[in-house]
């Protein structure tokens, strides 16, 4: 009798023993669990954790809510004003309703991918080629709205977008760097033409106010022959001012009065 008490207990714990592997399920902190009874949804969403499924009757659906990074693959298109490009972005986003990604969509990461390159598609139909290649963050958001309204049903969270890259023909390469090249050659003349304006306004005080002081006109040509004899040449060509002549004869002028005015009492 005894034994086959402890047979049938033996038998019973090794029956639970069986039962609670097969029933046993883990889920970790970034997994959520949707359980299935009879393809039922049973339940609330399993936490993380140890829990236990009727083997047989239900089924556990792990469900990842970690943020999930998803390449774009690069699309073809033409701007609004007739560029051919090819664009290529990426998505991050996660599952915030483990029930609805499992129930309402069969693949939602599948559905997502579709959803970024139809978007990224119309995104570049209705933009143009300067918008794409210097405002991208206007583009990332509308690009994040377009995704995130059908995917907020699919119990998805778009987090961010961002586009990544565009891809130019070479003509047009050739044309913007050819445009570039202008624009600033167009600057570099502007610059020099005003450099010019300002120098000559500065040698024309100069000269007006040599003209005041025919002096310091002496002193400047003394400041010149200095500063070439400093290089130690060994000929030095410098210039004769006309207005050093100049100068000169009205030096001259008062001698020349007071003799004429001398003479008339002399005779």
């Amino acid at each position: 009798m005894l034994d086959e008490i402890l047979t049938a207990a033996a038998a019973t714990a090794a029956a639970t023993a069986t039962y609670l592997v097969a029933a046993a399920r883990v889920v970790k902190q970034y997994e959520r669990g949707v359980v299935f009874r009879l393809g039922r949804l049973h339940g609330d969403v399993r936490t993380p954790g140890f829990t236990l499924v009727v083997p047989g009757v239900d089924r556990l659906h792990k469900v990842n809510l970690q943020i999930i990074t998803m390449p774009v693959p690069a699309q073809e298109g033409i701007t609004r004003d007739n560029v051919t490009v090819r664009v290529d972005a990426v998505v991050y986003f996660k599952v915030v309703d483990a029930s609805a990604a499992i129930i309402n969509v069969e693949d939602y990461r599948f559905a997502v991918s579709q959803m970024a390159q139809t978007s990224l598609r119309s995104i570049i139909g209705k933009s143009d080629l300067d918008d794409l290649l210097s405002n991208r963050e206007k583009l990332n958001q509308g690009l994040e709205l377009m995704i995130d309204s059908p995917a907020i049903g699919w119990g998805v969270q778009i987090d961010r977008v961002e586009i990544k890259d565009v891809s130019l023909p070479d003509t047009m390469k050739r044309s913007m760097a050819r445009q570039a090249e202008a624009d600033r050659e167009r600057r570099a003349r502007v610059i020099n033409a005003d450099a010019e304006l300002q120098a000559s306004r500065k040698l024309a005080e100069a000269a007006q106010q040599m003209s005041d002081t025919p002096s310091a006109l002496q002193l400047r040509l003394l400041q010149t022959i200095v500063a070439v004899a400093a290089e130690k040449n060994s000929t030095l060509v410098l210039p004769f001012p006309v207005e050093l002549l100049r100068f000169l004869e009205r030096a001259q002028q008062p001698d020349h009065a007071v003799e004429a005015g001398h003479k008339p009492d002399g005779a």
